[in-house]
């Protein structure tokens, strides 16, 4: 057993207590983000209402949460870092999300506008988490373990998540097994579920990470009101971003390749509702991806191990060229399920690694800030892709006619990638570390 966590990358007990996370948020991703909530809004929460209606309320609701914690990201990411409270802010959001997610049980059929509002605190709490949450990547893993470390994670997320899903669609598909009434009620367990499952899972991190040592840049002073500091930082980041230029390019090609990520998690389960796919051969096909990533996400972290981060992400963002092509003419259950399993061949890897890469090219004094700015850029696209997406339903009437414009996401964002300098970002970021103040 130890040779084979120090394989995938978790041989420390940090390491583990640190992947324990993704297994414990990845349920919220799931359940919520992607395979029962959206469902459940579309049908239920917002069942009296039509079709366009109730998909614009729910892609809007999703574009405003996370604009919020976009604008929010950089400046808390800052003043983490000069405070050293990285897990505090992790821990803040945390309760957000979990007291909104728990709370999704009161949702009844009409509820529509209780419905957005939980949605998107949930949606604060669990990408602002995720924001300090990678920020602890790169103080635990070293250089030559970061890649197998951030896909172990995401590895995690998938099983950890699978078999709390699987648990849910048991009662919900078959509630008279559990003694549960038909109706909403199976539903709204499974989103109470996922509270408890995302607060429980949540301790190991808290107990077994430690808080990465304070630092502050030669210009700084302990005793400096941290607000003035956070925001002068992000001014000399702003205005020195050209020290940081590959880990820059990497944001921005992450920007646009991850905008046609997201709008294909967050929106592929709605979409084939709305084309008049069973539901829960759709909750079920989600299920199968989920199963696929696991190994396949693993599988990334080795490819990566051969011929570099960058070529791995390259090669998944090929492969997502084709499902979307593949997307624009799909018909049937049967094409929505080979779908699901070449996605999940190649989502947690591409995330995973775009996560490592990018911890591997900032500075470590700075990890709170630099994530901020790149879960900015991850909210910022999964706030446009949905956005372009609800906006092609209401100009044409017709869902199939923003799948198409997810193609150019992936294109462009490959060729920005191609740009990247992996080598000459990792040794302008530590030359940035070298002239640091050590604070108790």
């Amino acid at each position: 057993m130890r040779r084979l966590l120090e394989r995938v990358g978790l041989g420390r007990p940090e390491l583990r207590a640190w992947a324990m996370y993704d297994w414990a948020n990845s349920a919220w991703v799931l359940t919520i983000q992607t395979a029962v909530f959206p469902v459940y809004f579309y049908e239920v929460a917002a069942g009296g209402l039509p079709e366009t209606v109730a998909l614009q309320r729910y892609t809007w609701t999703t574009s405003i949460a996370l604009a919020l914690v976009a604008v929010a990201a950089p400046i808390l990411g800052a003043l983490a870092d000069f405070l050293g409270a990285r897990k505090r802010m992790l821990g803040t959001f945390l309760a957000v999300g979990v007291v909104a997610t728990a709370c999704m049980v009161l949702i009844e059929r009409g509820d529509w506008l209780l419905a957005a509002v939980l949605f998107g605190a949930a949606n604060i709490g669990a990408q602002g988490a995720f924001v300090f949450y990678d920020s602890l990547l790169p103080h635990i893993a070293g250089k030559e373990e970061i890649d197998r470390v951030s896909t172990a994670g995401y590895a995690l997320g998938y099983l950890g998540s699978a078999i709390l899903l699987a648990l849910q669609l048991a009662w919900i598909i078959s509630p008279d097994t559990f003694g549960l009434p038909s109706g909403t009620l199976p539903s709204r367990l499974a989103f109470l579920s996922v509270a408890v499952w995302w607060a429980l899972f949540s301790i190991p991190l808290f107990r077994g990470v430690p808080e990465p040592p304070r630092r502050i840049e030669p210009d700084e002073t302990r005793s400096q009101r941290p607000i003035a500091v956070a925001l002068t930082r992000l001014g000399e980041t702003f205005r020195n971003i050209r020290s940081y230029r590959q880990a820059f390019v990497l944001l921005i090609a992450f920007l646009v390749y991850n905008d046609g990520i997201g709008t294909i998690i967050r929106m592929a389960e709605i979409y084939g509702a709305s084309l008049g796919l069973e539901r829960n051969g759709l909750i079920g096909a989600i299920f199968v991806a989920q199963l696929v990533g696991i190994p396949f996400t693993i599988l990334f972290a080795r490819l990566a191990g051969r011929i570099g981060p960058k070529r791995a992400i390259l090669l998944g963002l090929c492969v997502y060229m084709g499902v979307t092509v593949y997307a624009y003419f799909l018909e049937t259950s049967r094409q929505f399920y080979a779908m699901a399993i070449v996605v999940g061949m190649v989502q947690g890897g591409c995330q995973a690694l775009s996560r490592s890469l990018f911890a591997s090219l900032i500075p470590r004094h700075m990890t709170g800030e630099f994530f901020g700015f790149y879960g900015v850029l991850e909210k910022f696209a999964a706030l446009t892709g949905p956005a372009l997406f609800g906006l092609g339903v209401t100009l044409t009437g017709s869902v199939r006619s923003g799948v198409l414009s997810v193609l150019v996401y992936f294109v462009v964002g490959a060729l920005l990638l191609t740009r990247v300098d992996v080598e000459a970002g990792r040794k302008a970021a530590r030359e940035a570390e070298e002239n640091l103040i050590p604070l108790g």
